[in-house]
């Protein structure tokens, strides 16, 4: 059967060159290998040559079918089912780029062009170890591309291809019919939670992060292959330094994508898949730091390997824990369930790559040289070491909890996630936090292998001394508010609180009092100061944090359900219930919900806010401003929220939808009821009552602008909620033209509605009365207050210059990764700007 309208010669094109990479990978891993095993260098060029020629093809044909992709997203060729999951004509051409990465195997392929522009640099720079360096990285790039390269083996299908046949994936009986495409009208397209030009940004920075650990785990190879075990270090370390900088800044990206543009309430929740890309750059920390002892002393080199092994092998377990769909039960933005093959293909990498070095690593242990002299107590040596080993260890305890799925589904155990999962972790982080505060401050001032007493506490004295009066003064003038914990862990904090601002001033005095301002040989104190200021604003942000969205006064509750894993989504105490069009306190804040407009997204509409704070001693407005977070009505009925965020200086004013009215006026069955009322008498009804107080003839006042010769009646009208609210109502009735008019008045708040039916007697009016079941236009909101958020991005923009300083310091060839990292920079700075502004 011939189909009608489809575009095939751009997945031909596109399957042919996944075929050529992958074919062109698998060469060039195979001739790298024997280059590096060869002894005679004419021979061993030779080999290089001819690898170096098939990474390139591998290069050109990831970028060709890469530009494929977009093409076919772009273009909305929904014969393509990839096109059809993940592309929409709604969809802007930023998100139509992002929406590549959104799928697993398109994501793959963007890790697989990093490993080739990374690679590539590797040619040019790394010399005699080229060929080791390159077999590692091409054996990595065969087994990622053997995950998009969709060939059948008998049944067995081998990857996932992106250029499959919408109707050869799905079944449907349009798809028996030659204008099947004439039926799909769009595709699924992007999540509309994705729908934010962070998506655009953070994934291909993270993906970079992911993809440059593998270099130095090629310098360790190619130390360990050779049994040159000594000379890796200091190539190594300018690469390990980039790494560290890209793969953390792409993590805290994911932070602040989260705190501005998802409903997670902050910046981070110990999900399981942020924490599977936390752990490997706290290895990969922990290794640099050894190396860098190493560098300077020839100690802690078993401990180097060891690390950066055990970085990118958890660089492969966190892919195998997000991508299997073995957290779906624990993570809230896991990825689904891959397929028992992609499973297959996903472990075989962890084993193929990783698995190998540590072997090599573990047989030749005892060869690796190690210094068995024991390190003084008072050198920098001995506490980088230590604080690297509690920094792995934090790793491992987290790795661990996060784990727990894996055990279940391997040990056949039914391990429980943990009940409240922040403490679980904060409780043992915060101490982590104190030390590794406490070591970053004094070590800077210590000397390699041995240092004078006299000399350090000469030098920490006076940042001892800041730290603990600040300290003080924030105990008594701006005291930490979360006690949920109780006392102890209130105590933790504020001790790893003194840590992280001790941190911060001993790094500040060290380059100002012993590198005399130098910048340039600072980057180790740059980055420590950084890290140190994030952490105090992690801290004090967090533990101040204040729920402003206070529900007790509105009468209006609103029931949650519960999240994925099980727990409740929402306190309906702190989610402050707003009428439209009508003033309500919260914190010191009026907020009035004004109106609301639908997005260019379908089921996505966006909500203004009017914030305004009055100051109680002259009553003018000291705040106003507006807010727009909206919602989205996915097709399961849930709700979905990007927040609306407030910026300042020294706090931020955080909101975000949690609920919204429902539309159905169809639905409202209820009848006027007609009470007959004198002046003064009293009517209850549900939710309170209301007293007439008097008909007015042609009043003019603020409601209403009647003159002598109009024929109208007023009720004035008060009525009493049971919450102790008192609210004036005006229902009236008009004779104009010989025909009578009335106008109700409405209480939003009380979903009552007035009307002045007429004359009963001499003596009485008839006032009608009717209360809805359903209720007017309403959203419901969860709104913060974040104090001295702008530390956190401070303190990450701090450390990531103090880690590009430290890579201009190292070897020659460290230039080439110097100018790579300054281009990331300002191209990343860049795109971030077109793509926000676009």
């Amino acid at each position: 059967m011939k189909f009608e309208g489809e575009h095939l010669l751009p997945g031909e094109v596109g399957h042919f060159f996944v075929l050529l990479a992958f074919v062109a990978s698998l060469v060039s891993s195979v001739a790298y290998f024997y280059a590096s095993a060869i002894k005679n260098d004419s021979e061993k060029r030779s080999w290089i040559f001819f690898a170096r020629g098939a990474f390139f093809i591998q290069f050109i044909s990831l970028v060709t079918v890469f530009i494929t992709i977009y093409y076919i997203c772009s273009h909305h060729y929904f014969e393509y089912l990839y096109s059809y999951k993940h592309a929409s004509k709604e969809l802007e051409p930023k998100y139509l780029l992002a929406c590549i990465w959104e799928g697993q195997e398109g994501s793959f392929i963007l890790w697989s062009l990093w490993h080739c522009v990374l690679g590539s640099i590797l040619i040019f720079t790394s010399k005699k170890r080229e060929a080791p360096i390159l077999a590692i990285v091409t054996l990595a790039q065969f087994v990622l591309l053997l995950m998009i390269v969709g060939i059948y083996i008998g049944d067995t299908r081998i990857g996932s291809s992106p250029f499959v046949l919408t109707r050869n994936e799905i079944n449907g009986p349009i798809f028996s019919q030659p204008n099947y495409l004439s039926f799909i009208k769009d595709g699924i397209g992007l999540n509309v939670l994705l729908r934010n030009y962070w998506m655009v940004i953070h994934p291909p920075i993270l993906f970079l992060g992911f993809a440059s650990t593998i270099v130095p785990l090629g310098f360790a190879y190619s130390s360990l292959s050779t049994k040159n075990f000594t000379d890796w270090i200091k190539p190594a370390l300018p690469w390990t330094l980039f790494s560290c900088c890209v793969l953390g800044v792409g993590i805290m990206m994911g932070g602040k994508w989260a705190y501005e543009s998802l409903s997670f309430g902050g910046y981070w929740a110990w999900d399981p898949v942020e924490n599977a890309a936390l752990v490997p750059w706290m290895i990969l920390i922990s290794g640099l730091h050894c190396m860098a002892v190493y560098n300077s002393t020839g100690n802690a080199l078993r401990a180097s390997y060891l690390f950066i092994i055990l970085a990118y092998f958890f660089v492969l377990y966190s892919t195998f824990l997000t991508r299997t769909g073995i957290l779906g039960d624990t993570s809230v933005h896991s990825f689904t369930e891959a397929g028992l093959a992609m499973n297959v293909l996903i472990g075989i990498y962890v084993v193929i790559i990783s698995l190998p070095v540590l072997f090599l690593f573990v047989y030749n242990y005892k060869k690796i040289p190690a210094i068995q002299k024991e390190e003084n107590i008072s050198s920098r040596e001995f506490w980088m070491f230590i604080g690297s080993l509690i920094f792995f260890l934090a790793a491992l305890f987290i790795i661990g909890v996060t784990s727990l799925p894996v055990y279940n589904k391997v040990f056949g155990t039914n391990y429980a996630d943990p009940q409240d999962r922040e403490f679980t972790y904060n409780k043992v982080l915060v101490l982590v936090a104190f030390i590794i505060g406490v070591l970053t401050a004094f070590s800077q001032y210590l000397k390699y292998r041995n240092t004078e007493k006299k000399y350090l506490i000469k030098n920490i004295a006076l940042p001892v001394s800041i730290a603990v009066i600040l300290t003080f003064l924030l105990v008594f003038f701006y005291p930490i508010e979360y006690t949920k914990k109780g006392p102890g862990f209130l105590i933790a904090i504020y001790i790893a609180l003194f840590a992280s601002i001790f941190s911060v001033i001993a790094n500040a005095a060290y380059l100002k009092t012993v590198l005399k301002g130098n910048l340039k040989a600072g980057g180790a104190a740059i980055a420590h100061l950084g890290f140190a200021l994030m952490i105090t604003g992690m801290l004090i942000s967090s533990g101040n944090k204040k729920v402003i969205s206070d529900n007790r006064k509105t009468g209006l509750f609103i029931p949650f359900d519960k999240d994925p894993t099980g727990r409740q989504t929402e306190d309906p105490m702190e989610n402050l219930t707003l009428l439209k069009n009508v003033p309500t306190q919260m914190g010191n804040y009026t907020v009035t919900y004004l109106r609301d407009s639908a997005a260019s997204e379908k089921n996505r509409t966006f909500y203004k806010l009017h914030f305004q704070k009055i100051d109680s001693t002259t009553g003018k407005s000291t705040e106003d401003f507006m807010l727009a977070p909206d919602s989205y009505r996915m097709k399961d009925n849930n709700l979905s929220s990007n927040p609306g965020t407030r910026h300042y200086l020294t706090h931020d004013v955080f909101t975000y939808i949690s609920t919204i009215s429902v539309k159905n006026q169809d639905a409202d069955t209820a009848q006027f009821k007609i009470h007959e009322v004198g002046i003064k008498d009293t009517v209850f009804y549900s939710k309170g009552y209301f007293v007439l107080n008097d008909v007015l003839k042609n009043p003019n006042n603020e409601r209403f602008h009647f003159t002598p010769s109009d024929t109208a009646l007023v009720a004035d009208i008060t009525v009493y909620g049971q919450d102790s609210t008192k609210t004036k109502a005006y229902p009236a009735l008009v004779i104009s033209n010989q025909q009578i008019n009335f106008i109700d008045d409405t209480l939003i708040r009380q979903n009552l509605f007035l009307n002045l039916a007429g004359l009963a007697n001499d003596k009485k009016f008839k006032i009608g009365v009717k209360e809805s079941d359903i209720p007017t236009d309403f959203i419901t909101l969860k709104a913060y207050v974040f104090p001295y958020i702008n530390l956190v991005w401070a303190g990450l923009l701090i450390m990531a210059c103090g880690f590009v300083v430290s890579i201009g310091r190292r070897a020659k060839a460290a230039n080439y990764i110097t100018a790579l990292s300054v281009l990331f920079v300002l191209a990343g700075l860049f795109y971030m700007f077109l793509v926000a502004n676009s």
